[in-house]
């Protein structure tokens, strides 16, 4: 009789997510460098100048955390956005089916030196002119689909910890106002298996990958390529960078750490020295909650104006407007999402480039002991700025690349920080 009460009380326990969850982690990585010679992503000036080579392949890393009671894909990219919303729509569809991840977040790296991925199989958006870019963006997205399976299969029971600390590593490129405001925050989220060794390292911080030659032909990771490969090769494990909200935010750079390989290696070592001091543990309380939300809105500017529509298609070229497929009768939308892993650590993603204020903000009155803000999430919907940059102008803030209604940044922010506290009392009461 006492041994069927003490199953049964186990028994109970499992169903109702208690301490019997166990956490776990997996990480993979695919080669995602195009083969194909076709247009380069980040440059007006580039227009759709082929590529020409491969100066530092681009990779695809997935991290999956299994919290009991759901799955998160946390994926990072070499490449200068995140993947459409149409993208998205079926790597989450499919990913949900074949692996059970709930939650996904695909962050790019914003690297200029990436491929267009925007162009379709329409006459006039790819078709025809872009065959080889309409065939690597299909092709692009079951790639996501398998590194996040290949992910969830490699999970094993798992401990982590966090680290986080003020940088001098970039410097606001937009405003004119002193002081002027900036993200400083490097954070370092480590993920070991029980043994002790690294699955998985995230560094997250907020800098344009803008140092190689803009007119440099040639496929490149920039710095966070050579970050990740700083760091994995001191510590083991798959590294990979989340941007964060560095839509003003570009890399500061001084007397030793001038170039791509000095910048990259010296933000490596920094990661480094971070990830070897994290305690990594098992979570007390294993689990997730997510929240996806959008805003949409009237776009600042007139797509439909074909003064405005030959004017991109002049400064770019004609067949990267495939863009407004997502804003149609000049209706914008902007997709994120709020999680709460293990009741304390805060991930919010947003699809564009936040300003790094809006950043600094979340994490002020951010409920959760540690906060993760990531920009180029799940899509891309240009520049995020504040009021205040768009009071003040200048590129990022004004009309031509920031599209969404002036104030869809400062909704960002209280739809996170609501979101965050909802999240942390819920997790409280159990």
């Amino acid at each position: 009789m006492k041994k069927f009460f003490a199953v049964a009380i186990i028994f109970m326990l499992a169903c109702a997510g208690g301490w019997t969850q166990e956490f776990k982690a997996g990480a993979a990585r695919r080669d995602v460098t195009p083969k194909d010679p076709i247009p380069m992503w980040g440059y007006g000036a580039r227009h759709d100048y082929a590529a020409t080579g491969t100066k530092a392949p681009l990779f695809a890393k997935a991290l999956v955390l299994d919290c009991g009671n759901g799955k998160v894909a946390l994926v990072g990219v070499d490449m200068g956005r995140s993947p459409t919303y149409a993208m998205m729509d079926a790597i989450t569809a499919a990913v949900k089916e074949q692996s059970g991840v709930d939650h996904v977040m695909i962050v790019g790296s914003h690297t200029h030196h990436g491929p267009t991925i925007e162009l379709l199989d329409q006459p006039g958006y790819g078709k025809g002119t872009w065959d080889a870019s309409v065939a690597y963006s299909k092709w692009l997205q079951q790639q996501f689909i398998d590194v996040i399976n290949e992910a969830a299969k490699n999970t094993v029971p798992a401990k982590i910890g966090w680290a986080v600390q003020d940088t001098d590593f970039n410097h606001n490129r937009q405003t004119h106002k002193e002081p002027k405001v900036r993200e400083k925050t490097l954070s370092v989220l480590r993920v070991d298996g029980m043994d002790g060794k690294p699955i998985a390292i995230m560094a997250n911080m907020a800098a344009h990958p803008v140092m190689e030659n803009i007119m440099d032909r040639r496929w490149s990771s920039e710095w966070p390529g050579v970050m990740q490969g700083t760091v994995e090769e001191k510590l083991g494990g798959t590294c990979f960078f989340m941007q964060g909200a560095s839509g003003d935010m570009s890399p500061e750079t001084k007397e030793g750490s001038r170039g791509v390989d000095s910048f990259g290696k010296m933000v490596g070592a920094k990661v480094v020295e971070m990830a070897n001091g994290i305690q990594t543990k098992g979570p007390e309380h294993p689990g997730v909650a997510g929240n996806p939300w959008s805003f949409s809105g009237p776009t600042r500017m007139n797509l439909k104006d074909p003064v405005v529509l030959g004017t991109f298609k002049q400064f770019f070229y004609p067949e990267l407007m495939a863009m407004l497929v997502e804003m149609p009768d000049n209706t914008i939308t902007l997709r994120g999402s709020t999680l709460l892993l293990n009741g304390e650590i805060a991930i919010v993603g947003a699809a564009g480039e936040l300003f790094s204020d809006l950043s600094n903000r979340i994490k002020a009155q951010s409920a959760a002991p540690v906060t993760f803000v990531f920009g180029y999430c799940n899509g891309h919907c240009l520049y995020i700025p504040t009021r205040e940059a768009v009071a003040e102008g200048g590129y990022g803030a004004d009309a031509t690349m920031s599209w969404l209604p002036v104030g869809t940044g400062e909704k960002v922010v209280d739809q996170a920080v609501g979101d965050i506290k909802k999240m942390v009392d819920e997790a409280k009461a159990k």
